[in-house]
């Protein structure tokens, strides 16, 4: 019998759906499929797909309210934030349809003095089969910033989502099947397991792969593609910092950091985990702060302000941080070790916990936040940069924020906000170190899903041919002047 992949709602455990845990030989028929397909849909090209993709957007919008419902009962978000979600996907695919053509279209390059007789060229041309492991916490804005991008750029895609999520990417894939029924099967495509489904994945004949999760998760999936050399896009965790000047304003200051780190459980990638802020205002930050968080209340009805953990092991690890954070100095100002339930978790803010300490130093994914007080923006940026995180941040500051961000080695920075970059189409998105390599979104990650193709044209003879082995006495009596005549001077 198929070993089964069955999908519950983390709120009561009840059974959302049920998938097979699909095998490498069924993984590989899947890909063979798309491959299948891949010429069909290269061949359409810019304004075909954009048509496509454009009849996707419109259903996922016509029908978002059963996207979202299910986006409720399977990762246990609230249905605001599930719309929110549905909303800045379906933002991204518009963008990527309607400046795919713009932004890949081929590219003239100079020929140089040598090769004046020719011209030259650079086009993008697809990979073929994009291969996308997809994470749980956002599990139709995030892969879709790689599946959308993909299918803009020509290629076809095998989604392999979280096996926490598999019913919302199945509606997700569904709904592009709906929205073109003229597609052959194999545009896009599922399939569905545990983690040796991803590994098949890896191994199955695709072209690239982009990957979002942890770092060690990474790791192995590079791995198993560097096997057969497939190049990989990797979206891996955060720490990210917000650093929050003397001249800030404060009450907006604590109301992005609340949302930053509190939203969605703290289930977010790009999600604030860490505060530094200068002694001056550090009091009157955190009494801004505590009054942001005490309407702040976990839960799955509608008043509810975020929902249950998605992934249970994840628990545990929030429930280290903060024991590690409070039991080597830090003070708990919001909640404490209380605060971590079965299934839910209350706000947590810990202030001054040592700098070594796992609550600093590790993604701890969950709704907790530590401050830590700083004499300088200086020691903040330092502070800051010190973890091997490379992901985003956010800076608040009236005068200075310039100069913060300048400091901060990060890949993505809101100024005197929280997650702004995410929302923007246009903005890449990609980190460093632990957080990964690579970009989706933005033209950047258009250019991250095709492969750069040189093509030199000769047009006409010239009288100093270089590339022939019958090079005239002449021409190499004269390429040592021509080397000081052009370079030596």
């Amino acid at each position: 019998m198929t070993e089964q992949l069955v999908s519950t709602n983390p709120a009561n455990d009840e059974v959302v759906a049920t998938f097979p845990v699909q095998t490498a030989e069924e993984v590989n028929a899947v890909v063979t499929r798309a491959q299948h397909a891949a010429p069909w849909w290269r061949d359409q090209g810019y304004d075909g797909r954009k048509d496509a993709l454009q009849a996707w957007k419109r259903y996922i919008a016509k029908n978002a309210e059963d996207l979202v419902e299910l986006m409720h009962r399977e990762n246990g978000k609230p249905l605001t934030d599930a719309r929110l979600e549905v909303m800045l996907a379906l933002e991204h695919i518009a963008w990527t349809a309607k400046n795919a053509g713009k932004i890949l279209k081929p590219e003239k390059r100079k020929t140089g003095l040598l090769l004046s007789n020719f011209s030259a060229r650079v086009e993008h041309a697809p990979f073929g089969v994009v291969g996308v492991i997809g994470p749980w916490n956002y599990p139709i804005f995030t892969p879709n910033g790689s599946i959308a991008t993909a299918l803009a750029a020509g290629n076809t895609v095998v989604f392999k989502p979280s096996e926490y999520t598999p019913a919302i990417a199945k509606w997700y894939v569904d709904a592009f099947a709906a929205a073109n029924p003229e597609a052959p099967a194999g545009v896009l495509s599922l399939v569905t397991g545990f983690g040796e489904t991803g590994a098949a994945l890896c191994r199955a004949g695709v072209d690239k792969l982009a990957f979002t999760g942890s770092a060690p998760t990474g790791r192995k999936v590079m791995a198993a593609c560097a096997e057969s050399l497939v190049p990989v896009v990797m979206e891996l965790g955060g720490k990210d910092a917000a650093i929050v000047a003397e001249d800030a304003d404060l009450a907006k200051a604590a109301e992005a950091i609340a949302f930053g780190a509190m939203g969605n459980s703290g289930q977010t990638c790009v999600g604030i985990e860490r505060v530094y802020v200068e002694r001056p205002v550090r009091d009157a930050f955190l009494e801004e702060l505590k009054a942001q968080v005490k309407s702040i209340k976990p839960g799955s009805d509608k008043s509810s302000s975020y929902g249950p953990m998605t992934m249970p092991s994840q628990i545990a690890i929030v429930r280290r941080h903060v024991d590690d954070a409070l039991s080597s100095g830090g003070t708990a100002v919001i909640g404490g070790r209380d605060s971590i339930g079965e299934r839910y978790i209350e706000p947590v803010v810990i202030l001054d916990p040592p700098h070594t300490s796992s609550a600093i130093q590790e993604e701890t994914f969950g709704p907790t936040l530590t401050v830590t007080t700083v004499e300088s923006l200086d020691e903040a940026v330092k502070l800051a940069n010190d973890t091997p995180f490379g992901l985003a941040g956010a800076v608040f500051s009236k005068s200075r924020a310039d100069e913060v961000v300048d400091g901060l080695e990060t890949s993505q920075v809101s100024v005197n906000s929280v997650l702004g970059f995410a929302g923007m189409a246009a903005l890449p998105l990609g980190g460093k170190g632990e957080s990964g390599f690579g970009r989706i979104h933005g033209p950047e990650g258009l250019k991250e899903f095709t492969r750069p193709r040189a093509i030199a044209t000769q047009n006409y003879a010239a009288p100093i041919n270089l590339l022939t082995f019958g090079r005239k006495p002449w021409v190499v009596r004269l390429l040592p002047r021509m080397i000081r005549w052009i370079h030596a001077r």
